[in-house]
């Protein structure tokens, strides 16, 4: 993570080109397209989700309704924008309605003392847990928007524009969104 916005470049352009030229063959009917479309973009999929949604056991099952909901409306993807940043507007759109959906039908534990049979329940002695841990305790410490923007931008990769676009915003609200969950973060590290 530096403090320069060459990050805006650090995309592989031809990456996203052939995502958009499978997603636009899938939509074809080409099956070889939508494997190589889903190969390409899943684990991106999955680390947005895992990092909006907060929940470990919710991300597979969002990242599958995001290519489920994806893959079914290929029909209307024209190539306007690449092919990620049109899935990771789609991911978003599924964490938010699965918070709409949990906020409608709370669900009550069985245990207990559910935290706790959660604390159990995650895997120990891996490499890197602690760190991941670590990480996430310090994004979660930042507004939703900062972090939202932070994770497109220094986790996932993708260029200002195109986090703007999936967060429906301007690209300078998004570099200052960016710039801010930086400072708290060494704030944060610093404490």
């Amino acid at each position: 993570m530096s403090n320069d916005d060459s990050n805006d470049d650090s995309t592989d352009d031809s990456t996203d080109d052939s995502t958009t030229a499978w997603a636009l063959a899938a939509r074809g009917g080409d099956p070889d397209a939508v494997e190589h479309f889903v190969r390409a973009l899943h684990r991106d999929v999955r680390r947005y989700v895992a990092h909006l949604c907060g929940d470990p056991q919710a991300v597979d099952d969002l990242a599958q309704d995001t290519f489920l909901r994806a893959l079914g409306s290929l029909h209307h993807f024209e190539g306007r924008s690449s092919a990620r940043a049109w899935l990771l507007s789609i991911a978003r759109r599924a964490v938010i309605d699965s918070y709409r959906y949990a906020a409608a039908r709370p669900r009550l534990s069985p245990a207990p003392d559910w935290q706790l049979a959660v604390e159990r329940a995650q895997p120990h002695g891996l490499p890197g847990f602690d760190d991941g841990i670590a990480l996430r305790d310090l994004l979660a410490a930042l507004p939703d928007e900062r972090r939202e923007a932070f994770v497109l931008t220094q986790l996932l990769g993708l260029p200002y524009a195109e986090a703007a676009e999936i967060s429906h915003c301007p690209i300078g609200t998004v570099r200052s969104r960016v710039a801010r969950a930086r400072e708290t973060l060494m704030d944060l590290l610093d404490a």
